[in-house]
């Protein structure tokens, strides 16, 4: 069962955070690039998307998993198990990942991004021949704080049916009182994290330029 268990939260937790980086990474760059323009149009863009951000981020997740329940049955034709939990997962963390990738290229030296636009450059090719590559280490340490964080984001789905150790933690620790159980489930979500941190923060040595 703990086994199980273990699948099906690394499932939740890795699709979702892969979603939320299709939709977050997007918004980021868009944050970024809108930020300080001369457009009125891309200022009102900046401003929408930062709203959306922002809201969505200061509602708690339990609140927000509970919010969705009608709107993850119409996506997935149910509200419980491990597949109906990454819907709430990817809206809660698509925000928090947008937030994440705006800062990392916001990291990116100024001076290299306007030689590149002297140079007769894009926008587009700004974005992914100087921008994405200049902060891929600090993306890919951010990618491993947003997948700790949507870790434990599914563990709170357990308390509402969302399946995976969470589940199994409230089922049978909290609700049924074994201790041994609640223990269990605690320390291999600690051991997942450290693992999954590990590897983001190895990643992110491999892929600094700076370093090799």
């Amino acid at each position: 069962m703990i086994g199980f268990g273990l699948l099906e939260t690394l499932y939740m937790t890795l699709v979702s955070t892969a979603l939320a980086y299709v939709i977050g990474m997007p918004v980021g760059v868009a944050l970024v690039v809108s930020e300080g323009s001369s457009s009125p149009f891309m200022r009102g863009i900046n401003s929408v998307l930062g709203i959306l951000v922002n809201l969505l981020r200061s509602v708690p997740f339990l609140i927000l998993l509970v919010a969705l329940i009608p709107f993850t049955r119409l996506v997935v034709g149910t509200s419980i198990g491990s597949t109906a939990t990454i819907v709430p997962l990817v809206i809660a963390s698509a925000p928090f990942v947008a937030r994440l990738v705006e800062s990392s290229i916001k990291e990116v030296d100024r001076g290299v991004i306007e030689a590149a636009q002297c140079m007769g450059a894009s926008m587009t090719k700004v974005i992914y021949k100087v921008m994405l590559p200049e902060a891929k280490p600090s993306l890919i340490v951010g990618s491993a704080i947003a997948v700790t964080t949507i870790l434990s984001y599914s563990a709170m789905a357990g308390f509402v049916g969302g399946g995976g150790l969470g589940d199994i933690a409230f089922r049978y620790g909290y609700y049924r009182y074994q201790d041994d159980i609640m223990i269990i489930t605690v320390a291999l979500l600690v051991v997942v994290v450290q693992i999954l941190q590990e590897v983001g923060m190895k990643l992110a040595k491999i892929g600094d330029r700076r370093i090799n």
